[in-house]
Order: C-alpha cells, then structure tokens, then sequence
C-alpha cells in the first residue's frame, strides 16, 4: 500500500507540472471540441436515442430520480459557469500575477475551489434543490419531462465519448510523456516501448466492453448513490488495462503480464483515483495522463528493487 499511495502522490505532484499538463491540456480542447461539434451535428439523433432508452424505465423512476440527475447536471453547470465568471472578470489580474509556468496549475486550482464551494452548498441544501426539482418535473407534462431527461442522457453521450477518446489519446502519447517523466526522476535510461505489448488492443475490447455494459447498466444511474459507483466501477473497467499495460512496457525491460495479476489491488486502486477525475469537469481532461504516470511510477519502483 505504501507504493502505491507514493505512486499516486508522485502522479498529483507531476501532472501539476507544465511539460506534463500540456499534454492534457492540447489534447483535452481538441477532443472536446470536435466531440461537441460531433454532438451539435448529431444532436437530434442523439436525443431520438435517448428517448428510446428511456422507454425502458418507467415513468415514476424517471420522474423521481430524472430530479437527482437535473440537480447534478445544474452541478456541473455552476462549476464551469464559476470557473468562467473568475477568468471573465480577473482574467487580467492573473495574467499579471501568475506565472505562465504556474498559470495552468492555478487554473485547476480554481477549478477545484470552485467544485469544492457547490458541493458544499449542495451537501447542506441537497434535499431541498432536489424537492424543487422534483415540484418541476410534476408540473410538467411527460413529454417535456422526457426530453429534458433525454437531453441529460445526450450530455452523457457526448461525456463519455470525451473521457474514451482521452484514454486513447493519453495511451498514444504515454511513451513520450513518461520518458520525459523518467529523465527527470530516474536516473537509468528510459525503457523504450515493446510494441508487442500496445495496450491500444485492450483499450478497444474495453471501449467495446465498457458501451455494452453502460447499455445494460443504465437503469442503475437512475439510483442515487448506487449511480455513483456504477459510473465508477464502469470508467476504471475502462481505464485499467491502458494505463496498466502502458505502465509496465515502458517501466520494465522485461514485460511479463503477470505483474499486473499479482498486484491487482494497486492497479485498481490507482484506476479508481484516476477515473475520480472524469467527475469533474476540466479536470476530466488529466485523468488518464495522471493515470499514466501514477501506474508507470508504481511499476519502475517495483523493477528498481
């Protein structure tokens, strides 16, 4: 245990850094963009789909908990609106104060701050947000009901394809990224990737395993708090084998699978720190790069005993 939280600490430390945040950060707004784009164009058909999934639950499922699912969408919406409003008005008197070196730090910095205030407010007023919620989706009608929830599923839609396409963007630029990573914190020369064991396979059977099972799953995330840890367990299925698999080709000369069965319990662990970003937005984006750099850690730790 005691690596493996050094794993994860050694991660929060390097990803707060700029030569390891531009990989995010480049990638994150291309991604985002061209999904968003993908989603404006698309955007009737994604919510045809979701209407369809829908007809699945039934009605008084979806009027109930359709409440919980709007209050944490208004959630996520006062985060990036917060994060927003401080670089709209103090947009200025940061760049004078903050460094370019330190800028990207500040900003998830603030990012946290401002996740930290709403959910504060959002603990302590949770239960009356969502009883206003719930008066909104009575006084509606079942079509209008339906479409809003329809419209949450889309957003999902659209967040997830987001957070799988960063895992494979991190996983194509791991090798880069960790050697850089290596040269400053290790003192061997870096270990090259052994493309035999590409991890690219494993994140297409889990891309493809982790659809089937949000698909099959997705009643679930009408459950509150059963939601929470069906979203979780289903993004570290998703991640593990990536970031595990990246982790060990560039960290150990000699590749055997085998370290990743017998240390199964870090490597979930450290999956589930990872998927805790995807979250929050923004800082979804450094999720599967902190990931990356947290497994690769842990397992070059273990190679240099």
């Amino acid at each position: 245990m005691k690596n493996t939280m050094q794993a994860i600490l050694f991660g929060f430390r390097e990803i707060l850094q700029w030569h390891t945040m531009k990989y995010a950060l480049i990638s994150g707004i291309l991604l985002s963009g061209i999904w968003i784009v993908i989603g404006l164009l698309s955007w009737d058909y994604l919510i045809s789909i979701s209407s369809h999934i829908l007809g699945w639950i039934p009605f008084s499922m979806v009027r109930s908990n359709g409440a919980w699912m709007l209050s944490a969408f208004i959630w996520l919406q006062l985060i990036l609106l917060t994060f927003a409003l401080v670089f709209a008005f103090f947009g200025n008197f940061i760049l004078r104060s903050v460094s370019k070196e330190k800028y990207t730090s500040f900003s998830l910095w603030v990012a946290l701050g401002s996740t930290v205030f709403w959910s504060v407010i959002w603990f302590f007023k949770g239960d009356y947000i969502y009883a206003q919620f719930l008066k909104l989706l009575t006084w509606l009608p079942f079509e209008t009901i339906e479409k809003g929830i329809a419209f949450l599923i889309g957003f999902y839609i659209i967040y997830n394809a987001i957070i799988v396409s960063m895992l494979f963007v991190a996983s194509l630029f791991s090798e880069p990224l960790i050697i850089s990573v290596e040269k400053r914190h290790f003192s061997e020369a870096p270990v090259v990737r052994d493309h035999l064991f590409s991890s690219i396979g494993y994140t297409l059977k889990d891309s493809f395993i982790f659809i089937l099972l949000s698909i099959v799953a997705f009643p679930l995330l009408f459950i509150p708090v059963i939601n929470i840890f069906t979203q979780s367990a289903l993004w570290m299925w998703l991640t593990k084998d990536t970031i595990s698999y990246d982790a060990l080709s560039l960290s150990m000369a000699n590749v055997d699978k085998q370290h990743i069965k017998t240390h199964r319990k870090a490597v979930w662990f450290i999956s589930f720190v990872a998927t805790l970003f995807n979250f929050i937005p923004v800082l979804n984006l450094f999720g599967p790069y902190f990931g990356e750099i947290a497994m690769f850690h842990y397992f070059k730790a273990l190679d240099q005993k």
